[in-house]
């Protein structure tokens, strides 16, 4: 690669990078501004953080987030691996294109058609079976579970397709069921993508407005419905530390997952290496 193509390729990297972050570092550093306009530096200070602490309809709505966000993320991860194992391994079933297709629906259908959807749903199965009774936090997480699953399953399935199959063949050859080779080889093997898939569905619970929206009652409110709330009747500087907030939030829930990852690469590594070793000695 020559010279100038590097520098230009660093340059739209750079560029992309800033483009993307430094507004999230202008949130961070306004959210101590002291002045009441979000767009005028006043000077420091930190007394938003604690009028922020003082406001109990956006605490209880970062809670009920956060417990949506965090229980969907399960849910999702474990459906979504389940379909993407299904999508990966058992090959051209006879309903297989209409399997993927209804799994992988919620990645194109626009979010309003998915929220009326599910409302209708939700009406019609409250009438007929009488649950779930009303919306409330229940119709919320299964909704979020519903769209986040698309996103784990194709994850999953790009890795398994990815994955060497002899190692969970040759682990079966010699004696393994199914279910164990499934736990104890494809399971540590695919753990990026697992948590690549938790992490992804959190993120797009945490995010959700429009379809939370047509499914939540009067008495769920998520932090997304609060903030947009507050910003259309005027933004403030509150805004700015609740944000700040979940960036701090996410930070520290990706780089925690970054350095896990590390650490299981480097122990396969060594274990890869002492079978080397062991084997060079026999």
């Amino acid at each position: 690669m020559n010279k100038s193509l590097s520098r230009r390729l660093i340059f739209f990297l750079s560029f992309g990078y800033a483009f993307l972050y430094i507004p999230i570092f202008i949130l961070v550093i306004y959210s101590f501004n002291e002045s009441r306009l979000v767009t005028v530096w006043g000077g420091f200070s930190t007394k938003w953080y604690g009028e922020l602490l003082k406001d109990q309809g956006i605490l209880d709505a970062a809670w009920m987030s956060v417990r949506i966000a965090f229980f969907t993320a399960w849910a999702a991860t474990f459906l979504g691996t389940v379909a993407g194992f299904v999508m990966a391994r058992f090959g051209r079933f006879r309903f297989h294109s209409g399997f993927a297709s209804t799994i992988t629906a919620p990645l194109v259908m626009p979010e309003v058609i998915t929220g009326l959807s599910l409302l209708l749903l939700f009406v019609s199965m409250e009438r007929v079976l009488g649950w779930p009774e009303g919306r409330g936090m229940l119709t919320i997480w299964l909704s979020h579970v519903t769209f986040a699953t698309a996103f784990v399953a194709v994850i999953v399935s790009s890795r398994l397709r990815e994955m060497d199959i002899s190692i969970e063949e040759a682990a079966m050859d010699l004696g393994a069921p199914p279910l164990k080779v499934f736990f104890v080889i494809t399971i540590p093997i695919i753990i990026p993508a697992l948590i690549s898939g938790w992490l992804l569905s959190f993120t797009l619970s945490m995010d959700d407005l429009v379809i939370t929206s047509f499914v939540a009652g009067p008495s769920s409110t998520t932090l997304p419905m609060k903030v947009f709330s507050s910003v259309r009747m005027g933004v403030s500087p509150k805004i700015n530390a609740v944000a700040t907030f979940i960036v701090m939030f996410a930070t520290v829930i990706v780089v925690g997952s970054s350095i896990f990852a590390i650490r299981q690469d480097k122990k396969k590594y060594r274990e890869m290496q002492a079978a080397i070793q062991e084997n060079l000695g026999q």
